[in-house]
C-alpha cells in the first residue's frame, strides 16, 4: 500500500468527477494522507477528509433540476447572484461541520483573497468556512468576508493545488485536474445554451438570446467564458509544470457542463474511468523504468566482472607442446 498527496482542481460539476477518481484510488489499496482541494476540489475533499464521501455521493443522487434551483438563494445584491447560504445549510445535514485539525485525513481548501490577489489556504478551523470560501465563484456566489479580507474561489489564483499536496514528503503526489485545456469545436456549454434558447420558454432566456444572435461566435457570453477559462487552464498547466504530479487524470473543460450537477453518476464513473487508466500507464512506466534499470545493472556488472577476471582485453597464452 502506497501512500498518496492528492490535489483536487476547480471545475463546477466537472468536480463531480473527483468521487469518482478517490474511489478508484482507494478500490487499488492506495491510502489518501492528505487532500488538497479548490472550489469544488475543496467541497468534494472535504467530505472525503471528514470521512463522509459516500453520503454525499448519494446525496448528489438526489439532486435534479428541480432540487438545483431550491438551493438558489437568489440575492438583489450587485456583487452576487447567490447568498449561497442554503447549499451549505443542507450539506450539515448529511454531513456535520467539523473542525479541520479534528478530520482523519489532512485537509487544505484555497480561496483567494480579492483584496490582494493571493491564495489563502485553509488547515484549520471549521470545514464549511473553508468549503464556502474556496467555492465562492465571483459573481455568482457572495463573497465571504474574513476580518480585513474578502475571500472568494480558489480557482482565480490557484485552481490546482499542488504546491499544498506536495507538502506531504515521501507520498505519491496525484492531481486530478477537471479544467484540463481543449482545442477546436464548441464548447459543451454553448451547445447546451445553443440547444436551450431554441426551446425555452423562459423570458430571461430569451432576453439573453435576443442580444445574442444565434450561430454568432464570438460575443459578450462567449468571450467572458473563453477568457476565465484560459486563465484557469494556464494557472493549472503551470501548476503541473512546476510540481510534476506522479500521476495525472487530465478532464478537458468541456467534457462536462459546470452546472451539470444533476449529473454524478456519469461524471464520477467518468473520472473513476481516467484514474483507472492514469494508475495503470503509471504502473506501465515504472516497470519499464524498472527494466531499463534491471538491464543497465547487469551491463554494468558484466563489465566490472570481465575487468576483474581480465578478460576484457586479454587472452589465455596458447599451451606449447613437451
Amino acid at each position: 500500500m502506497r501512500d498518496v498527496a492528492l490535489a483536487l482542481s476547480s471545475g463546477g460539476a466537472r468536480g463531480l468527477a473527483h468521487i469518482g477518481a478517490i474511489e478508484e484510488l482507494e478500490q487499488q489499496g492506495y491510502r489518501i494522507r492528505s487532500v488538497a482541494g479548490c472550489s469544488m476540489g475543496a467541497l468534494v475533499g472535504g467530505m472525503y477528509a471528514a470521512g463522509r464521501l459516500a453520503e454525499f455521493k448519494e446525496w448528489m443522487q438526489t439532486v435534479d433540476r428541480r432540487k438545483m434551483l431550491s438551493l438558489l438563494d437568489l440575492s438583489l445584491s450587485i456583487n452576487h447572484l447567490v447568498k449561497g447560504e442554503k447549499v451549505i445549510d443542507a450539506l450539515k445535514e448529511i454531513v456535520p461541520d467539523v473542525a479541520i485539525e479534528d478530520l482523519p485525513v489532512e485537509y487544505q481548501a484555497i480561496a483567494t483573497d480579492w483584496k490582494n490577489g493571493r491564495e489563502v489556504v485553509f488547515s484549520k478551523g471549521s470545514l464549511y468556512d473553508a468549503i464556502r470560501a474556496s467555492i465562492s465563484l465571483p459573481l455568482f456566489f457572495n463573497p465571504v468576508r474574513r476580518g480585513d479580507m474578502i475571500l472568494v474561489d480558489g480557482g482565480v489564483v490557484n485552481p490546482l493545488p499542488l504546491k499544498q499536496a506536495s507538502n506531504m514528503a515521501g507520498d505519491m503526489l496525484v492531481a486530478v485536474n477537471v479544467s484540463g485545456s481543449y482545442w477546436g469545436g464548441e464548447t459543451k456549454a454553448r451547445q447546451l445554451f445553443e440547444a436551450r434558447r431554441r426551446h425555452s420558454r423562459s423570458l430571461p432566456l430569451n432576453i439573453i438570446a435576443s442580444l445574442i444572435p444565434e450561430g454568432l461566435d464570438v460575443n459578450y457570453f462567449s468571450l467572458t467564458q473563453r477568457m476565465c477559462g484560459l486563465m484557469i487552464q494556464q494557472n493549472a498547466a503551470l501548476s503541473i509544470e512546476l510540481y510534476k504530479p506522479e500521476v495525472l487524470v487530465d478532464i478537458p473543460m468541456d467534457r462536462f457542463g459546470s452546472f451539470e450537477y444533476d449529473h454524478v453518476d456519469k461524471i464520477s464513473t467518468f473520472g473513476r474511468t481516467k484514474m483507472r487508466n492514469a494508475l495503470h500507464a503509471y504502473a506501465e512506466q515504472l516497470s519499464q523504468q524498472a527494466t531499463a534499470a534491471n538491464h543497465s545493472f547487469t551491463s554494468q556488472a558484466m563489465a566490472w566482472l570481465q575487468k576483474l577476471l581480465g578478460l576484457k582485453h586479454e587472452t589465455l597464452p596458447e599451451s606449447r607442446p613437451k
